[in-house]
Order: structure tokens, then sequence, then C-alpha cells
């Protein structure tokens, strides 16, 4: 026998769980931020949501499975920013287009500066561990994807002949890396240098 639409539906998690997960993210968010990531521990993030281990391990295997959880949730906020400026950018021409989306993926505001610290500590971190390594490659293929068809559908002179969105896009998020570990003081060199690999991949990509 056939089951009714909502008992075969996959239930959703209780608003109660929705919110302990929420809090736990928030709240590991700013000691993350403030402290790092090795500095920072289950007990600590526990205590400033208020919950027990308990409610913890109910809700992420460990802490680096939270931090994994919280760069996904950045990284779909930041593709939102960039869908929104592409969407606004389309009245442009392809070469002035093609320049505003690189340095838009390539300028880091100061709100992001911890966000670029936290990832770069973790990904040196992961470097050392097969399995969390494997996992920071499948967050960025993720990203590199979603960034892939953005190039593919609004600014597709970012993608040279002979390569695939996804290379674009994969060198475009290196430079970023790149960018980001040499910029993270902030200062005058580190607008120059924004300038001068903006002016490089769009010449190179465009």
């Amino acid at each position: 026998m056939k089951l009714p639409p909502a008992a075969s539906a996959t239930p959703r998690p209780p608003r109660r769980r929705v919110h302990t997960r929420a809090r736990l993210l928030s709240a590991a968010g700013e000691l993350f931020l403030s402290a790092g990531y090795a500095r920072t521990s289950i007990e600590d993030i526990c205590a400033a949501a208020g919950y027990t281990r308990g409610a913890f391990y109910s809700n992420f295997a460990g802490k680096e499975d939270l931090l994994l959880a919280l760069f996904d949730e950045h990284a779909a906020r930041r593709m939102t920013e960039l869908e929104q400026l592409a969407g606004a950018a389309e009245r442009l021409g392809s070469e002035e287009r093609a320049r505003q989306l690189v340095e838009a993926l390539l300028r880091v505001e100061d709100a992001e500066t911890g966000w670029i610290l936290l990832f770069l500590e973790f990904r040196l971190l992961a470097a050392r561990t097969p399995e969390l390594t494997e996992r920071v490659a499948a967050h960025d293929r993720t990203v590199t994807a979603a960034v892939a068809t953005l190039l593919e559908r609004v600014v597709p002179e970012l993608v040279p002949a002979g390569a695939a969105a996804e290379q674009a896009a994969e060198v475009i998020l290196a430079a970023r890396e790149g960018l980001l570990a040499r910029t993270a003081a902030g200062g005058p060199a580190a607008e120059q240098l924004l300038n001068a690999t903006t002016a490089v991949l769009a010449g190179l990509l465009g």
C-alpha cells in the first residue's frame, strides 16, 4: 500500500534540535574568530552556547565537523553576494564585468579577516590528517562548482578557450587563498597586491 506523502517524506529534525544546532554554530563562530580554532575547545563552545557535551555530540561528530559546517554556511552567504553582484553587473561591457567579478572574488573586506585566518589555520592543520584533508577537499569542490556555474552563466569570457569553467574557478580561488595569506594584515601593500592580482587574472582569463 502506498504511504501518504507526509509519511513517506524524510522527517525534518525537531525544531528544538535545529535551534540547538544554530546556537552552537553561532557560539563557536564567535569563539573561533576571536581565539582561533586550536585554542577553542568543545567545552568552551558548550559553555558559550549554554549546552552540555551531549547536546554538542547529538549535532556534530566533533569540533572539526562543526567548523566545516560553519565554512559551508559562510561560503553559501558569499555565493549569494556574488550572485547579486553578478546580476547588477550584467548591464556592463564584458571586460568591465569580468574585472568587477574577479575583484569581488578576490577582495577581502575587514569583516572577513577573521574568517581568512581561521580557514588558513584549519587548512594547515587538516593537511596533516588524511581524513580532514579529504573533507576540506570536498568543501573546496563544492565551492569550486558554485563559482564555475557563476562564471558559465554570467561571465563566460573568464573561461579561456581550451579550459573548463571548473579550471578557471580553481585558479581564481587558489589566487584568492594566496592573496589572503599575503594580505591578512591589511594596509596599502594589501590593496596594491589586490589591484595587481585583479589586473593580471582579468587579463589572463578575459
